[in-house]
């Protein structure tokens, strides 16, 4: 079901059933990224987007489970030669926060039917969000739906609710009232969860408030994939950058993660942080942070969503 006025409707899909309700976003100029946070969020330049329709929540392993049994799909993950894909595991005690090792396991039999390792399941998981997606993965099932992943700057306008400059998806305050918004990590990652907010890993789409686009999980949770190959934010970015309606989202031969700078792989943008960023590790669970990561990645903590562009 598409919500909220728009000028165009939208054709069906070829898998209507597998479709989530469309939430129109008006479009606008904002003042994308940060320059208080970190490095390759910067620097804050003014961005222009048409209007578009987004998912309201992350695609959800009951969604995604309709679209493999119409289509016969088979993802990475489950594709030999490559049966393994990177599982979060939490250590005993603290450890070196520079070596994602110590706590990311690559599991063979982990996939999106077993998020955990061959030996879980997703039973009673229909609302939470599919996991162990790459991103040829999530251009499958939106390609199949009749839409398209979002742009990054389509996805952070969208995050932002509304709010021009904000922090959070709701405002600057992480927690109004004491209340838990998102799905993030509580205690010193990754050896100490506290499950203040009450998951320790992904949750039920609906789980927290939505934002001021009425979109649900825009930060936490999971992270989502975006269109856009990874690069830095130009230092002499423009005042205003019009995007188009198909923008080419950088060239892939430029894409690499400049943290990493002798590992020249093509990666895209992924947005919106997950339930594993915590403010000593990764404060990224916010619209305006960002993270690299190659096309054939999945892991347990990365999902998507959709959008349809005016035609």
């Amino acid at each position: 079901m598409i919500r909220g006025a728009a000028p165009q409707s939208v054709s069906p899909s070829p898998l209507a059933e597998t479709a989530l309700d469309l939430l129109w976003i008006p479009g606008g100029t904002f003042r994308m990224g940060s320059d208080r946070h970190y490095p390759e969020e910067a620097p804050v330049h003014r961005v222009t987007v048409d209007g578009f329709w987004m998912d309201r929540t992350p695609v959800t392993n009951r969604h995604f489970r309709r679209f493999v049994q119409a289509t016969g799909y088979v993802t990475l993950a489950e594709r030999a030669p490559k049966t393994a894909s990177l599982v979060f595991t939490q250590p005993p005690h603290a450890v070196d926060l520079r070596d994602g090792n110590q706590w990311w396991v690559s599991r063979p039999g982990a996939d999106w039917r077993h998020p955990s390792g061959p030996n879980s399941s997703i039973d009673g998981y229909d609302d939470h969000p599919v996991v162990h997606v790459a991103y040829r993965d999530a251009e499958a099932y939106a390609c199949s739906a009749g839409k398209s992943l979002p742009t990054e700057a389509e996805w952070e306008f969208a995050a932002r609710g509304g709010l021009e400059g904000a922090e959070f998806a709701w405002g600057n305050v992480f927690q109004p009232c004491a209340r838990y918004l998102a799905n993030t990590w509580q205690g010193a990652f990754p050896h100490q969860s506290l499950g203040h907010d009450g998951y320790e890993r992904t949750s039920p789409v609906t789980a927290f408030p939505p934002n001021g686009y009425a979109l649900y999980d825009m930060i936490g949770n999971v992270w989502e994939w975006t269109s856009d190959w990874y690069a830095k934010h130009p230092p002499d970015a423009p005042t205003i950058c019009c995007i188009p309606k198909n923008p080419p989202g950088g060239h892939e031969q430029d894409s690499y993660d400049p943290r990493e700078p002798a590992l020249r792989i093509p990666r895209k943008v992924l947005k919106g942080g997950s339930h594993l960023c915590a403010p000593n590790y990764s404060l990224r669970y916010r619209p305006a942070a960002r993270d690299a990561k190659p096309v054939d990645t999945s892991a347990s903590d990365i999902g998507f969503r959709c959008v349809v562009r005016k035609t």
